[in-house]
């Protein structure tokens, strides 16, 4: 069985995780649901980034000494990603002791061959990022990631020579295209970051406690970033006694980041795993942010919203629909509790629901629930629409190939309004009058294209519900049990036995899988939730 191993971001721990950081979560659940689909055995990857500055400032603020602050905001992480039913396979937290151990041994190594030296560091410091900058670096004498004021800090501290690696990172982008999505990344990377010149990156602090202490020097703590991209080796066994996991999983087939983070994985992360020998990760996805009216999300705006408010009041599916849906891999989402409602009354209620509704209840109403088997019939509707069938297959394909995942659902909505047309195509009740009034030999005929058409509906419902299940697993099981199908039997390969469903039976009566929301009192609801 092939493998696939992904992998998000580790999340720093600072209260409630508002909509935009689970959408890079329920970004790669997406891909690793679909993965598993296609028959890949998958490894997934998430935690909580436990270490650092900022931590310790917040646990101190909360009353609390830092781990006890960690494990509270690591029990939270855990609970919300068990309500979004992210399916990961393992969570990792920087305070774990295995995770310690070899990012100390990751140190060694980069000191001992070179890579890393001791200096001192004089600069601008972003506690809230936990970057540090150049004068140059800074946008109005302030953060270029966040905007927020910056320290100017001086300290000793342990270095990574990044020079000696770029023209090796360069390389590496030329001759690996596919390396860093979307494109235009890459080129944000060299012409902000490494053409002014790469700085060597500061790896240690010695005026703070909370963090992995350097083995050979003990009054530094290695540098949140160093010890946070590890993660992604720590989590598979790399250095431990059993690198079982590393050996069968290694190297990533992609790495999920929002784009406030793309500089530390687009330029220290490959440049730290060339320092290990260790082969780069095939790909790097760089998501945008779902912003406002106003801009970014900001608690002080008052217009934050958080997932978990989303899915008591609309459901898991709806939620999960709208992130990935509203957010292209190239641009920002936008977010607004008028779009929100649109997408589910349009979208799920009357495109997704209604046909549903309508192709169960007349299965049961022309053939008492008894799906006609396929019956070749050859016309120039039914054979367009086979046709059709086949080409959102592929649409959907590369579209999850290349990681666009709103685009892969825009591909699947095309084909769900593709049947609501074939319906009036159709007019299957038309047929129905017509086979009642016919001659033998014309009802005949008529009964056949009927036996068609419904053929037809049920097996476009199913490709349905396959191609959404990666998104919407428990609306895609809830159509399957509708038209009498088992969810347990479905794979992506599936999808070619267009011609193969038999001996199927839909229930007696259909249950609408979304209803229609009163627009101005649900916009007004969730206006209502963002000034929480």
């Amino acid at each position: 069985m092939e493998k696939f191993y992904l992998t998000t971001p580790i999340y720093y721990p600072s209260g409630k995780f508002h909509i935009g950081t689970a959408y890079t979560e329920v970004l790669a659940d997406c891909i690793n649901r679909y993965k598993r689909l296609q028959g890949y055995d998958t490894f997934f990857l998430t935690g909580t980034d436990e270490h650092g500055q900022k931590i310790e400032s917040k646990a101190k603020e909360a009353g609390l000494n830092p781990k006890e602050y960690v494990d509270k905001q690591a029990k939270q992480a855990k609970e919300l990603w068990e309500k979004m039913n992210i399916n990961y396979t393992k969570y990792i937290r920087t305070t774990d002791e295995y995770h310690i151990k070899a990012c100390q041994k990751i140190f060694e190594k980069f000191l001992a061959q070179g890579d890393i030296y001791k200096g001192e560091y004089e600069g601008w410091y972003c506690e809230p990022c936990e970057s540090y900058f150049t004068e140059t670096q800074l946008v109005d004498g302030k953060c270029p990631d966040c905007g927020r004021e910056v320290k100017k800090m001086k300290e000793e501290a342990y270095f990574f020579n990044m020079k000696k690696y770029v023209d090796k990172l360069l390389k590496y982008y030329e001759d690996h295209p596919d390396f860093i999505k979307p494109a235009y990344r890459k080129t944000e990377m060299i012409n902000n970051f490494i053409k002014p010149g790469l700085e060597d990156l500061c790896v240690t602090r010695t005026s703070f406690d909370w963090g992995i202490k350097v083995l050979s020097d003990e009054k530094h703590v290695i540098y949140v970033w160093l010890d946070a991209l590890m993660n992604y080796l720590t989590a598979l066994g790399y250095t431990s006694d059993d690198d079982s996991l590393f050996k069968k999983y290694w190297e990533p087939d992609v790495q999920f980041v929002g784009k406030d983070i793309a500089r530390f994985h687009l330029i220290y992360w490959p440049i730290f795993l060339m320092a290990l020998d260790l082969p780069l990760p095939k790909t790097i996805v760089v998501h945008n942010w779902i912003t406002m009216k106003d801009g970014k999300m900001s608690k002080s705006k008052g217009n934050v919203i958080y997932p978990d408010d989303l899915i008591e009041k609309y459901g898991l599916d709806a939620t999960k629909y709208f992130l990935l849906r509203e957010v292209p891999t190239s641009s920002d989402g936008l977010f607004t509790p008028e779009n929100f409602v649109a997408r589910y009354n349009f979208d799920l209620c009357n495109d997704l629901s209604n046909l549903l509704n309508r192709t169960v209840s007349m299965v049961n109403k022309y053939f008492g629930g008894i799906v006609p088997e396929y019956n070749g019939i050859k016309n120039e509707v039914d054979e367009s629409y086979e046709e059709d069938a086949k080409n959102v297959i592929n649409e959907f394909e590369n579209n999850m190939k290349e990681y666009e995942i709103a685009n892969a659902l825009q591909s699947i909505w095309t084909f769900v309004a593709r049947t609501n047309k074939y319906i009036d195509e159709t007019s299957p009740w038309v047929l129905a009058k017509e086979v009642e009034g016919e001659s033998d030999k014309e009802k005949e005929e008529k009964l056949e294209k009927l036996k068609s058409t419904m053929y037809h509906l049920i097996a476009g419902l199913r490709e349905i519900a396959i191609l959404i299940r990666p998104v919407m697993n428990d609306t895609s099981d809830n159509i399957l049990r509708q038209i009498g199908i088992d969810s347990k039997t479905i794979t992506f390969d599936s999808l070619k036995e267009f011609k193969e469903i038999k001996n199927v039976k839909v229930i007696e009566k259909g249950e609408p899988i979304f209803m229609r929301l009163n627009s101005d009192e649900e916009v007004e609801y969730i206006k209502n939730l963002m000034k929480k």
